[in-house]
């Protein structure tokens, strides 16, 4: 790993590589709780909500509502990244949470059920039945049902372009205003440039996401595979403004790259940030300058897109 140019301020994560096995998750997975310290901010209220799923199963959804936004509010559908297997991680609720307090908007953080024990298209329509929520309840929980935007980093990037192929495919009302992609996992074929370059980066790799397919059991004959590898769908018009983001050292980092020009190639507005002396998942490291930088583009990217036109 120490061939790879990586900014040592991401140390000692840039020397991390989780260990993924189904051993790894029976052990880890139910140890991974919501951290008890987003709840003690007396800038935000956060309230739990248990909503159903597609099947009848119960998901868990988050309300994380800023005390000095204005009601109704905009609202960002939150999809956490962990590689359909994985549960949020402490960084991801604290992107979150500035999310919501730099931005203005609400937040709904989606803790939706994980593979293996719930394969393909499971996770899809967990977030996807929270989405439904969202808007359905969006008067009873102060949102604007006009102004909702969906993201999540890695796979929660997969579940949020899959949601948003979801929506158009089902033409379900909600128009997004944007969907935000950092270091996304958009390409389940695994043979990008960066897949065949980087099959040993830390936090993630190319031999990592081979591990992962087969635990999801996403079938590539099902006509919702695309779902899981939005960069094969044949059509991705009519769908919301982007903005993706890239890390330099990450086997996913060509993954943004075509999912960009497959966008903009259907007229999709495409805003394209890539980080240099990154590695995937390298804003688990909160206080680093490039971290800082990526969520503060991040932020000016949303603010713009939920109060841009209304200036």
């Amino acid at each position: 790993m120490s061939k790879y140019k990586i900014n040592p301020e991401f140390f000692p994560f840039s020397h991390f590589t989780p260990p993924i096995s189904e051993k790894f998750l029976a052990m880890a997975v139910p140890h991974m709780k919501t951290p008890k310290a987003i709840y003690k901010d007396k800038s935000l209220a956060v309230s739990h909500h248990e909503i159903e799923s597609y099947d009848g199963g119960r998901i868990e959804c988050l309300l994380m509502s800023p005390k000095s936004a204005d009601t109704p509010a905009p609202c960002l559908i939150y999809l956490h990244g962990g590689g359909f297997v994985l549960p949020a991680a402490g960084y991801h609720y604290k992107n979150a949470l500035r999310y919501a307090k730099e931005v203005g908007c609400k937040v709904v953080f989606v803790n939706y059920r994980l593979a293996p024990a719930h394969p393909h298209p499971v996770f899809f329509e967990d977030c996807y039945a929270a989405m439904c929520w969202t808007y359905d309840n969006a008067a009873s929980l102060g949102i604007r049902a006009d102004r909702i935007g969906i993201g999540g980093d890695s796979a929660g990037a997969a579940l949020t372009a899959g949601v948003c192929l979801m929506a158009r495919e089902r033409r379900h009302p909600v128009q997004f205003v944007f969907q935000m992609l950092p270091y996304p996992y958009l390409d389940a074929r695994n043979c990008s440039e960066s897949c065949q370059k980087f099959t040993d980066t830390p936090m993630w790799n190319a031999s990592l996401s081979a591990r992962i397919a087969p635990m999801t059991r996403a079938d590539r004959n099902r006509p919702d595979y695309v779902w899981y590898s939005p960069v094969e769908a044949e059509n991705v018009a009519k769908l919301p403004p982007a903005y993706i983001e890239t890390a330099e050292f990450d086997c996913l980092h060509d993954d943004g790259i075509l999912y960009a020009e497959k966008l903009r190639a259907a007229g999709i507005r495409v805003t394209l940030y890539e980080t240099l002396g990154t590695m995937h998942g390298f804003d688990i490291v909160q206080k680093a300058k490039t971290t800082q930088a990526a969520i503060a583009e991040r932020i000016a990217f949303m603010k713009d897109q939920f109060y841009g036109t209304e200036k």
